[in-house]
Parts: structure tokens; sequence; C-alpha cells
């Protein structure tokens, strides 16, 4: 049997099933600048990266409001979310030259939403081939940057794009 070691995922393993009372996002948030996954922050949403990608760049645009529902966002929630959704677009293209993207939102448990009452949107940049034999068969994801490299790199995308010109 062949095996690959992955301990940075010891964390994920073991808190698997463990009951988080706080919201992953809002406690994000409240770390400020000791959170080092935000990659940008905005007057009433941001951008962070997942903790456990589909792929390297995969960031979730999420509301600074704890709120469940699209519906819920007032005007300027909703066009700050839909803006920095465009900015993380292109912040990918630019650091990462991915070929596409897979946009989504799962609002509710029904839908698969992993974390039920914070509505955040998935940005995930994808290549043609980025779904091998590793993932097909071996269940396994492979992912060629660390977390705090892809933050940097993306870190440094989405100040350029706040520039003025």
């Amino acid at each position: 049997m062949d095996r690959l070691w992955t301990p940075w995922r010891l964390a994920y393993v073991t808190e698997a099933g463990t009951p988080t009372p706080d919201c992953i996002f809002c406690d994000a948030l409240a770390r400020g600048e000791a959170e080092p996954l935000i990659v940008h922050r905005g007057r009433a949403a941001f951008v962070i990266l997942n903790k456990f990608p589909y792929n390297n760049g995969h960031l979730m645009v999420v509301p600074r409001r704890h709120v469940g529902w699209f519906a819920d966002l007032s005007a300027d929630e909703l066009r700050e979310f839909s803006e920095l959704a465009q900015r993380a677009e292109v912040a990918l293209m630019g650091a990462y030259h991915p070929q596409g993207f897979n946009f989504g939102v799962n609002l509710g448990k029904a839908a698969g939403a992993g974390v039920l009452d914070h509505l955040h949107l998935h940005v995930v940049p994808r290549w043609s081939g980025d779904t091998n034999f590793m993932s097909v068969v071996g269940e396994t994801r492979v992912l060629p940057e660390e977390l705090p490299q892809t933050a940097a790199r993306l870190r440094a995308a989405f100040n350029a794009l706040s520039r003025p010109e």
C-alpha cells in the first residue's frame, strides 16, 4: 500500500466532529491582522482563503455581518460582496493564470452548506487536468503551494488592484 503523508491535516482530522460554537468567519474577522488567511478586507465584506482548499488559491468572499442568506444583505453589502467576487477573479487570474473558475454558494444544510448561517461564496481557480488520478482514484488532493505562500501571493494581487490608477 502506498502512503501519502500529510501531517498538516492532523488538526483538521482531530477537529472533525467537534462542535464549534462560534462562527469561523466571525472568529477570523475578530482576530484582525493576526488572522493569516484573510487576504483582503473591505468595508462590508472580506476575502479569506479556504483552510482546506480544493485547489491553490481557493478563496471565499464573506460579508462582515453575520447573515445566512442573500436576501438578508443590504444593497451596499450585496454590491461590495459582488465587487469582491469580481476582484477575486481578477486577482486569481493575475496570480495563478487559471483556465477557468468555479463560483459556488450553498445556502442551508439541504444544499450542503458547511457553515450554515454565514453566507460565503467559494471562488475556486481551475486548470485543465487539475482533477487527476490522485483525486479520482486516491481520493487525495495534491496542492503544490502551502497556505502562507498563497496568502502572501494573493494579498499582493489584491493590493495591486486596490491602488488608484
